[in-house]
């Protein structure tokens, strides 16, 4: 059994993993139990839980916030992650971070490996790239998981998103020309718990196999849902965020597969978060 200290245990993919680590003796905290920003706080936490691993995927994800709110992202994504690298050093505990595919600027055309150069082009991509390089200084041995475009239940995300839309419109318009690997956070919660399991160290790349854009995410989920409304593909120039998102953003599965763990495709993945909602999927 592994005693494990999560931190964001309550966010969308936290509250998977604390499912899935049920047999393992877990100290769960949110937010509202631990702000990482707290040095001392999480010091304690972590030295009085003595945990074989730290998981910390608590983080500012609100990717356009981040951009007014740069000194937060820093703060909580950087050197919130640096206060619990630190105190896991001190405890003698294993840390597993997540970090995402925003370190990269987007511009390659073939999956990114876990080498290839970090080059952000959003806030929050660069408050997480500081992070991986801090947490590597403090701790050789981190292991630092990359995901993309998570989903899950208890919490907004993009099917969900897509669905009210559906249900209220009958059109929407969705961006082609962004590509990347939809992430469901159950398969991800399994996955992660398999490399703490395999003292994984160094970067992991964790997405469910397979790479589409959103209008093609989209355009799935109302074929597996049955709704009948018309998904119109976009570009990004014609819906302008805040936030500079990767043109191509794939994530290349040979890290993961490296510990003889597997993903399952994200159509697969959408079917069976389908069937836990309203939506019964068509097979």
């Amino acid at each position: 059994m592994m005693r494990v200290t999560l931190f964001g245990a309550s966010g969308l993919l936290g509250q998977d993993l604390v499912k899935e680590l049920n047999d393992e003796q877990l100290t769960a905290l949110s937010s509202k139990d631990v702000d990482v920003r707290d040095r001392a706080r999480v010091s304690k936490v972590i030295r009085d839980s003595r945990p074989d691993w730290v998981i910390l995927s608590a983080a500012y994800t609100d990717v356009d916030g981040c951009e007014s709110n740069r000194e937060l992202a820093f703060a909580v994504n950087c050197e919130g992650a640096v206060n619990v690298a630190k105190a896991a050093h001190e405890a003698g505990s294993r840390l597993l971070f997540l970090s995402t595919d925003y370190v990269f600027d987007g511009s390659k055309r073939s999956p990114y490996e876990v080498g290839d150069a970090r080059n952000p082009a959003s806030v929050y991509g660069e408050s997480k790239t500081r992070a991986e390089e801090w947490l590597v200084e403090i701790l050789p041995e981190v292991c630092i998981a990359r995901t993309s475009w998570l989903f899950g239940h208890g919490g907004k995300c993009f099917p969900s998103t897509i669905l009210k839309l559906a249900t209220a419109r009958p059109e929407i318009s969705v961006v082609n020309d962004q590509r990347g690997g939809p992430t469901f956070t159950r398969d991800l919660a399994s996955a992660l718990v398999q490399l703490c399991r395999a003292s994984a160290q160094g970067i992991v790349h964790v997405t469910n196999s397979g790479n589409c854009t959103w209008y093609d995410f989209a355009t799935e989920i109302m074929r597996q849902s049955g709704l009948s409304t018309k998904v119109k593909p976009v570009t990004t120039a014609e819906f302008p965020r805040p936030a500079r998102r990767p043109a191509y953003s794939v994530l290349s599965p040979d890290s993961l597969n490296a510990y003889n763990v597997r993903m399952p495709e994200w159509q697969d993945a959408l079917r069976r978060y389908l069937s836990d909602t309203s939506v019964a999927p068509r097979p």
